[in-house]
């Protein structure tokens, strides 16, 4: 059955904001907790005039990429996303496509290179740890029906997706101690564990109607053109709507610092991405900062203390719906079959 009637008649009120752009004192004053998409930023990228499956096919068909548990071809990966009748298709995420496709990306927009962040983003705290950063960027191309079920990104870090061909449903909901989680989704005591439907389609004939009556639900369609901000901790499912390509980045906004230190330090259980010689990320993350930024440095401790102490953070807020008379209404995601989990931005 097809899925895409769930991604249509979404109520006025879990509508994900859509601006062209914004600055970077916007996103700090305004959006750091909340989803939005920006509908202009993506067309800029060289990739965006350049990439498809067929031109990819052209110049990396024997490159090995990975999709879930097996390491495949792309030419493999595209006979299998142009056949493939499967309920849960196979989802290429790959974490080294930049490498293994000699990508440049920079920071800041450049001619030159494949693609750059969104620049209202501003500065990511977790560059500070040069080499040593956990994974953070991933190439995700999949047919329709594929996607992923609900998680929240790894390290407490936030996420850009921004969609190349196709198209993305996107519904999401914020978390907190306080908050529960989504209908159909069961999370441990400490929140590193999150359990759900195996499968998209499960939980969307099960869950969806009651999820989109739930206070805090957002939703959305990304388009190819378009980049969706996932803010720290929120819940999200994602769906292919049609086979889409598309490239993520996790990232630390400077108003988030103080959050991401709380993760390190107390949910370690839960810590992932890193390489194995890493023995104690937030020592690392704090000596890093430290040296190369002490002001922020000052700024995410005072915020660590204050969410130590149990204080509601602007973090934990949910904003109310805009309609409060209508109808009430980190972790590693494995895929399985595999030893390394699979961390789906």
């Amino acid at each position: 059955m097809s899925l895409n009637h769930y991604a249509k008649n979404i109520p006025r009120a879990n509508e994900i904001t859509r601006l062209e752009n914004i600055t970077f004192e916007e996103f700090q004053s305004t959006w750091v907790n909340q989803p939005f998409m920006l509908t202009r930023m993506v067309t800029e990228w060289p990739i965006f005039r350049k990439w498809s499956t067929e031109r990819l096919l052209e110049k990396y068909a024997s490159v090995p990429f990975r999709a879930e548990a097996v390491d495949w071809p792309l030419k493999t990966y595209v006979d299998y996303l142009d056949n493939s009748r499967d309920e849960s298709p196979l989802y290429l995420f790959d974490r080294a496509f930049a490498e293994k496709m000699d990508l440049k990306v920079t920071s800041e927009p450049d001619d030159s290179a494949a693609y750059w962040p969104p620049t209202c983003f501003g500065p990511d705290a977790f560059s500070v740890l040069g080499a040593q950063r956990p994974d953070h960027r991933w190439l995700i191309v999949g047919p329709a029906r594929s996607g992923s079920t609900f998680h929240k990104d790894p390290n407490a870090t936030s996420a850009w997706n921004a969609v190349i061909t196709g198209s993305k449903y996107w519904i999401m909901f914020p978390s907190s101690p306080s908050i529960p989680p989504p209908p159909g989704v069961f999370v441990s005591e400490d929140q590193s564990e999150v359990t759900s439907p195996l499968s998209i389609a499960e939980w969307l004939l099960g869950f969806h109607s009651e999820a989109r009556r739930t206070p805090g639900c957002k939703e959305g369609i990304c388009n190819a053109g378009e980049v969706l901000y996932v803010p720290s901790g929120w819940y999200h499912l994602v769906l292919n709507l049609e086979p889409s390509i598309a490239v993520t980045q996790n990232f630390v906004p400077r108003a988030r610092v103080g959050a991401v230190l709380h993760f390190l330090r107390d949910q370690k259980q839960s810590i992932s991405g890193f390489r194995d010689e890493i023995k104690n990320p937030y020592e690392l993350f704090v000596e890093r900062l430290g040296q190369q930024d002490p002001t922020l440095l000052k700024e995410g401790l005072e915020e660590l203390e204050r969410l130590s102490k149990g204080a509601k953070g602007k973090w934990e807020e949910l904003k109310k719906p805009q309609d409060e008379e209508e109808e009430a209404g980190g972790f590693s995601f494995g895929f399985g079959g595999d030893d390394d989990d699979v961390e789906v931005p």
